[in-house]
């Protein structure tokens, strides 16, 4: 019997095919389960309820790409098949921590006339090194607010397209001054005609730019109401802008669906931007009784940073602090911190904004302890760096608290915050979006 030939380009082809069928065939299912969002559970050993206000034992977080889909008691509450588990039974587990006033673009040893020799391009690459700083040191979102040369947005977009490793931004862009106020350049002589981006004039100037920011891709608007402490010939006390000049950058920027902070450390610059329906005061530090009233019925967040003046007088005039910005800290600092107490007890709404940016990058938790200090309870401050700043930011669906539904942006830490909440500078375990960024703690990663 013979057996039939087959012709080697005919044999050649066939295997040829089915070669590419079993290709196609395993390429499928590798892109099925490339498609296929990772799943996670975390064990942690204490979990802070941050909306209830509690700490919770031995709790499991269970994550499906980007998002948390399950909490609860590690007894009730099975691991997915195939999840990849990270032990923290030994840690205290809380949600990522957010800053909501911070200069990422800005160097702590770049003050005074340093900051003259600082182009934009160079301002946007110190930020790729502060967004990583910031990031490993917890907080996982951050509201940048101040940044010439709109480098915050790009420094946003870098991040977001995955480009440069930082935390969640919101960003302002140029802050909005009148013309030689705390946001403007007042560092040169005339011949210089030095402006900073964000200076205008009257109702309609103000308008003007806050389209101008949003044009080029800011997510909320910041102007400045009263003097400051860093910029120079500016009393703090004193108001910048009228009402008139408020009332139009509030409704131009509440029209084009972006919210307001503002810059105010006199009495009445901030009753005034209160009025003109601000969402938060930053540093706030002169508010009067009057104020407090008007923040608590108005529903307006008090961003104080209190933490910024040991920094300012301990270490200032090394990192080119002007000798008239050190004399107002000393005028302001205490006060603020008074302030920050009375406000504290009136019941006013409380964000974390640290100002960070004009200390070291990552060094944003050392403000919990002074937190504390001056009157809230270790809780309370996390609150303000969580739930608070998330329902500042209007972002509370999506961050600020360890639920199902919201972002995995998750930290932890080796001891408990709420014994002492200088752990919180400790930061072991960091995780945004179900991505780890710092695994320091004693962590194991395994399939179930």
């Amino acid at each position: 019997m013979s057996i039939p030939r087959v012709r080697l380009p005919v044999a050649l082809g066939v295997v040829s095919l089915l070669w590419l069928c079993l290709g196609m065939a395993v390429s499928a299912v590798a892109s099925a389960n490339a498609d296929s969002p990772r799943v996670l559970a975390i064990h942690a050993g204490t979990l802070l309820d941050v909306d209830q206000g509690r700490a919770l034992r031995d709790q499991l977080i269970v994550i499906e790409g980007e998002r948390i889909i399950a909490v609860g008691p590690v007894a009730d509450t099975p691991v997915p098949e195939a999840a990849q588990v990270i032990d923290l039974s030994s840690a205290t587990v809380l949600p990522g921590l957010l800053d909501g006033h911070v200069h990422l673009t800005s160097r702590h040893d770049q003050h005074g006339y340093r900051g003259l020799a600082v182009s934009t391009p160079r301002a946007a690459l110190t930020g790729v090194a502060s967004a990583l700083h910031t990031l490993r040191a917890g907080f996982t979102t951050v509201r940048n607010v101040g940044a010439g040369g709109f480098a915050d947005v790009a420094l946003r977009d870098a991040i977001n397209d995955g480009e440069v490793v930082g935390p969640r931004m919101l960003v302002s862009g140029p802050s909005i001054g009148i013309t030689g106020g705390h946001c403007d350049n007042n560092l040169l002589p005339p011949e210089f005609r030095a402006f900073s981006d964000g200076v205008a004039d009257g109702p309609w100037g103000v308008r003007q730019r806050v389209r101008e920011n949003l044009k080029y891709g800011v997510d909320l608007i910041k102007f400045c109401a009263t003097g400051g402490v860093l910029s120079a010939g500016t009393s703090i006390g004193a108001q910048q802008y009228t009402f008139e000049e408020m009332e139009a950058i509030v409704q131009e920027a509440q029209m084009l669906g972006l919210r307001v902070a503002v810059h105010a450390h006199g009495t009445e610059g901030i009753k005034t931007a209160i009025r003109a329906g601000a969402n938060s005061i930053e540093h706030a530090s002169l508010i009067d009784d009057e104020g407090i009233r008007l923040a608590r019925e108005r529903g307006t967040f008090l961003s104080m940073d209190i933490y910024v003046s040991d920094f300012i007088l301990g270490s200032g005039e090394a990192m080119g602090i002007l000798p008239e910005s050190l004399e107002k800290e000393r005028i302001v600092g205490t006060a603020q911190r008074e302030n920050f107490q009375r406000a504290l007890a009136a019941g006013v709404r409380m964000s974390f904004g640290s100002d960070a940016g004009v200390f070291p990058h990552g060094h944003n938790a050392r403000q919990f302890a002074r937190m504390v200090e001056w009157g809230m309870t270790p809780m309370q401050a996390i609150q303000t760096a969580t739930v608070n700043t998330a329902e500042l930011l209007g972002m509370q669906e999506d961050i600020g608290s360890i639920t199902p539904g919201r972002y995995a942006d998750i930290i932890a830490v080796a001891g408990d915050p709420l014994v002492d909440v200088n752990e919180l500078t400790q930061v072991g375990f960091v995780m945004k979006g179900g991505q780890v960024y710092r695994r320091d703690l004693l962590v194991t990663a395994a399939a179930n």
